[in-house]
């Protein structure tokens, strides 16, 4: 990294004084951009460009027939075409220094460490596996294509070297990890080879109300967050009191186990419900200030979770 930072500061006082400049003028315009005095100076760099002239085409019936083309226009345009960007010191330098970077990287080395690290630490996440189960009292075409897939994943579970664009990679030490609801088949109606392939099991307990709490509280990026910014933008405050949260959890759990429970993507129906109101009349209702307490809640939501053949279709 420090090669690469001043490979890319050479080439920002190279683009200042030029290349034929004196040592002392090279140190005297190093020390001034270190120290931030040369940031809103304007410079003409050379740049690579990574556009590529061609574009990718797929082929009717030929799903990767579209990959020639575009490994064709990868290998035309990346060549020593550079193209002259005016831009900032200041913004320069990333560019610059991702340019730098790339340059000193072995992309053999890169290829060998990725494959590497894939056979050895790699984890492969299997989800909603029971949609590829088929039921033990049921049996049709359907049935019989769900099976084939089961098959197929057998010597991947199991270990085998699958042929990649980087080279063979091998499965044997792949962690595989198997999740699904299984609300219609049963993990018993699996293949007794898949069965055997995966062997260790848990049973994933239910979210509570006070799972549901946290969800909408403490992620970075939760739900509430995401209403409050969204209506910020109309200029509406939107404030969330505990009781409110509280009771927004309540109902989630409640319509869970009362009609389907499909976890936490339950939230996702209850609030768009609970702010259909607000979301569509937001721009008509700039500098108000909207609490949703428990008594709101209640109001917008709180009937439909208690009536399960109305709440099938509003959430």
């Amino acid at each position: 990294k420090a090669k690469a930072e001043k490979a890319a500061e050479d080439r920002i006082i190279d683009a200042l004084v030029g290349t034929t400049a004196g040592q002392a003028t090279r140190d005297k315009f190093r020390q001034k951009l270190n120290r931030g005095e040369l940031a809103d100076t304007e410079v003409e760099l050379d740049l690579a460009d990574h556009t590529s002239p061609f574009q990718g085409f797929d082929i009717p019936g030929q799903p990767g027939a579209s990959m020639g083309m575009i490994e064709l226009g990868s290998i035309f345009g990346k060549g020593a075409r550079t193209k002259k960007v005016k831009m900032k010191v200041s913004d320069a330098y990333a560019p610059l220094l991702a340019e730098e970077a790339d340059k000193m990287l072995d992309e053999d080395t890169l290829v060998k460490a990725a494959v590497s690290a894939v056979e050895n630490d790699g984890i492969v996440f299997l989800d909603e596996v029971d949609k590829i189960t088929a039921r033990s009292d049921v049996r049709g075409g359907g049935q019989v294509s769900r099976e084939g897939v089961q098959r197929d994943l057998l010597p991947l579970i199991e270990g085998t070297t699958v042929s990649t664009k980087h080279g063979p990679v091998k499965t044997d030490h792949i962690l595989f990890i198997a999740s699904g609801a299984f609300h219609v088949a049963k993990p018993s109606d699996m293949l007794p080879e898949l069965q055997g392939r995966l062997p260790i099991r848990v049973e994933l307990r239910a979210l509570t109300q006070e799972d549901f709490a946290k969800i909408l509280t403490e992620p970075e990026n939760s739900l509430i967050k995401q209403y409050v910014a969204m209506m910020a933008t109309e200029n509406v405050i939107l404030e969330f009191t505990d009781d409110g949260i509280t009771e927004i959890a309540k109902v989630s759990a409640e319509v869970n186990a009362s009609v389907e429970n499909i976890g936490a993507r339950r939230l996702h129906t209850v609030m768009e419900r609970l702010l259909d109101d607000i979301s569509f009349t937001a721009s008509d209702r700039s500098g108000e200030t909207v609490i949703v307490d428990a008594a709101y809640v209640k109001h917008h939501v709180g009937d439909l979770a208690q009536d399960t053949d109305l709440s099938k279709f509003i959430l």
